[in-house]
């Protein structure tokens, strides 16, 4: 995902997803032969075909030029199209905000498509999936502007763990989501059944195929609707529906806002650790614009190694290597502690570490009312007596975090309760709240 745009403004905020997406779920892979329906035809699958790498990337303005001139799916027409088409006219502020939040995103987007000879009209897709809000969480746990769900991000080598979850990387979650849509291309050969597939899992599509066959009927996506439940049987329809809005904005009364055909963002490689808000102050941004290019990391210490890449705008890049190499301070102010036994409290912990228990929690998402279990592992302050290096790399990849309610807190605060309910500043017993104390009062 490099995309560009040459304006932070409102973009960082991520505001909550539009409407308009109705945010379907990328389904996790369901298990199916390795061979596709389209092999199985005997048909020769066509050819995906990268562009020439002497070509003008540049030769547009606009991305959404770009975009425009290299579609390549056969347009679908039918009444759910028109349905989607017309829901986009009739709320065109909706498309306007969910385009931008993509403006940093789909430079880098639409780049890779072409590198791999991909109708670029598959970077609207997020607009489907997500709303283009890399922080959006669906019902079904998929997470992303690609909405992988945990399995199959996995299958794509997208690491999640406690610290990082690559789903939500705009760089690592665009490769996985196109070598996934390429390989449904592969498996199909036909883009509407790749997308019925990303969307409803490959197993179903081909299965939906197979009985199509065996009733001697047509298996192209119009035919197959009928056995795709409804999310399924709207997916494709919906990106038709925004590929015919930004073919034509002015006809709909949707106004895209411009976007630079150019890099929006640079890569920094990591190799150690360093603080989320030390990063941005490095990169003189503010956290909140810091955490929209990189939305990828957890916690408020970024975890370095030889894939750890930070995204910054270029000139904001620039001066984040100026101030590194001034920089006098420890990069890192975080490191990990086992908990070992239940029966500690935040409070303990807090006080141990120089702390205080709202510190605790904030870093590690630890609920009101909850304990951590035994096993955990959680982030604390470094201090004079903690380990001043980085965090090893067994602790990264095995670090669990659980909680559990803290019973005996709530059975106190029960107790204090009925006292507070039950007695009077005397000690002695007082009405409850009924009927006829009511009328006393």
């Amino acid at each position: 995902m490099k995309p560009m745009h040459d304006t932070k403004r409102s973009i960082f905020t991520l505001a909550a997803l539009a409407l308009l997406a109705a945010a379907p779920l990328s389904q996790a892979m369901d298990a199916a032969p390795a061979s596709g329906a389209y092999a199985a035809s005997g048909i020769e699958r066509p050819a995906l075909s990268p562009m020439n790498p002497d070509a003008d990337d540049y030769r547009e303005t606009d991305v959404w030029g770009r975009i425009r001139s290299g579609y390549a799916i056969p347009d679908l027409n039918n009444a759910l199209v028109t349905r989607h088409t017309q829901a986009y006219a009739a709320h065109p502020g909706n498309l306007s905000r969910i385009s931008g939040r993509a403006s940093p995103y789909l430079y880098h987007v639409v780049s890779e498509l072409e590198k791999r000879g991909m109708p670029t009209e598959l970077a609207l897709l997020p607009v489907i999936e997500s709303a283009f809000n890399p922080q959006a969480m669906s019902s079904a746990n998929a997470a992303g502007l690609w909405q992988f769900v945990p399995g199959t991000g996995k299958d794509f080598d997208l690491r999640q763990n406690m610290f990082k979850d690559e789903r939500r990387g705009v760089i690592a979650s665009t490769d996985a989501a196109l070598s996934y849509l390429q390989r449904l291309y592969t498996m199909f050969g036909d883009w509407p059944l790749a997308l019925a597939a990303y969307n409803w899992g490959e197993g179903n599509v081909q299965r939906a195929i197979k009985k199509n066959q065996e009733l001697g009927k047509p298996t192209d996506f119009d035919s197959l609707a009928e056995l795709m439940p409804a999310e399924t049987r709207n997916y494709v329809p919906k990106l038709q529906a925004v590929k015919n809005v930004v073919a034509n904005p002015s006809q709909y009364g949707v106004t895209l806002p411009a976007i630079d055909n150019q890099p929006y963002f640079t890569t920094v490689d990591k190799t150690s650790d360093i603080d989320l808000a030390i990063a941005a102050q490095l990169a003189e941004m503010s956290l909140d614009e810091f955490k929209a290019l990189n939305p990828q990391f957890k916690k408020p210490v970024i975890i370095g190694g030889e894939r750890t890449k930070i995204l910054l705008p270029k000139e904001n890049a620039e001066k984040f290597h100026i101030n590194l190499a001034q920089w006098g301070h420890a990069l890192s102010t975080w490191t990990t502690h086992k908990i070992t036994s239940a029966r500690v409290t935040i409070s303990q912990l807090a006080s141990k570490f120089g702390t205080t228990p709202e510190v605790i929690r904030q870093a590690n998402n630890i609920p009101p009312q909850m304990r951590l279990k035994a096993g955990s592992t959680i982030l604390v302050p470094k201090t004079s007596a903690s380990n001043q290096g980085d965090i090893a790399e067994n602790i990264i990849e095995n670090a669990v975090l659980a909680f559990e309610s803290d019973r005996s807190k709530a059975k106190r605060n029960a107790s204090r309760f009925k006292a507070k309910a039950g007695t009077s500043k005397g000690g002695k017993r007082i009405a409850r709240n009924t009927s006829s104390a009511r009328k006393q009062r």
